[in-house]
């Protein structure tokens, strides 16, 4: 079997028994697209004849053109998997990449904005259209509730229940998670779902909350498009829905949440991952410690 046939078969597996995300089986697929036209270029088109020097150039290469360490990281964890499962279909004997260690990936602190730059953004005047309201209801509940975009785009009307003041979410993994929603955020979706989505709803109805011009479910790329936008008109640039995320996760820590909670509403399996968020502002936690510790204005 050559390596083009392996590939298939391996996304196959991701998706039907593994059970991963179309994003997730998505994005391996074009990671692997691109480590077999490496390959190829070498002339090696069947698993037996990749060696580990051919794993490692590529790796090398993927760093030289400036790839975010990131994206590096989930390229090796697809080659990795890759190679492991062609081993365990006994398509092969030859295991490349046992022992290839990931990658180290460096702890980037996530991007955040100011709590005057949330309020500028979201008390900005929107358009009074269904796309403007929808616009700004997508804003405030993204900061409002820290939601991933995926999780944004994949919300359906049931999952919202305002009178309990939660939504129901699906993240990474299919894992639900009860994440509260209060304030501006409930507002504009109430409004929004109650005056305007109407508005946007198409010939074919579709569950989903946030609806694109044609009634269809809203895209990632038309959410990261308007967030962009929006951001733009108050002065932000480059604003990103993920950045939205990071200050809600950062702005409820500066306002005394406790990690573990912050954990939950983020729904991040491990609190490594939540604890990036600790680090931000060393301003904030210094302030907060010379108010709070009895000692910490006594010299000696």
């Amino acid at each position: 079997m050559d390596l083009a046939r392996a590939r298939g078969e391996y996304l196959d597996y991701l998706s039907v028994e593994r059970g991963s995300s179309p994003n997730t089986v998505e994005a391996y697929g074009r990671d692997l697209d691109r480590y077999l036209t490496f390959l190829a270029q070498d002339g090696v088109t069947t698993p037996d004849a990749v060696t580990r020097e051919e794993v490692r150039s590529h790796i090398e290469a993927l760093e030289d053109v400036g790839l975010a360490p990131a994206s590096v990281e989930r390229a090796v964890s697809a080659i990795k998997g890759f190679h492991r499962f062609m081993v365990a279909e006994q398509i092969t004997e030859v295991h490349p990449t046992a022992d290839l260690p990931l990658p180290a990936k460096p702890s980037r602190l996530p991007d955040v904005i100011s709590r005057e730059q949330a309020a500028a953004l979201l008390d900005q005047p929107f358009p009074h259209t269904p796309a403007g309201q929808r616009d700004r209801t997508m804003l405030e509940v993204l900061y409002g509730c820290g939601l991933r975009v995926s999780e944004l785009c994949d919300l359906d009307q049931r999952q919202v229940l305002l009178d309990e003041e939660v939504l129901r979410v699906f993240g990474k993994g299919s894992k639900e998670r009860l994440v509260p929603i209060m304030g501006t955020a409930a507002a504009a979706l109430a409004d929004y779902l109650d005056e305007w989505r109407s508005g946007l709803v198409g010939r074919v109805p579709t569950p989903a909350v946030f609806l694109n011009t044609h009634g269809g479910r809203i895209s990632r790329q038309s959410v990261h498009t308007i967030v962009e936008r929006y951001g733009r008109m108050v002065g932000i640039t480059g604003l990103h829905p993920h950045t939205l995320r990071h200050s809600f996760a950062t702005h409820v820590l500066e306002g005394g949440a406790d990690l573990r909670i912050v954990q939950e509403l983020l729904g991040h399996a491990n609190i490594s991952t939540t604890q990036l968020y600790t680090h931000i502002d060393r301003t904030h936690v210094r302030m907060a410690y010379l108010e709070a510790h009895p000692r910490a204005h006594v010299h000696g």
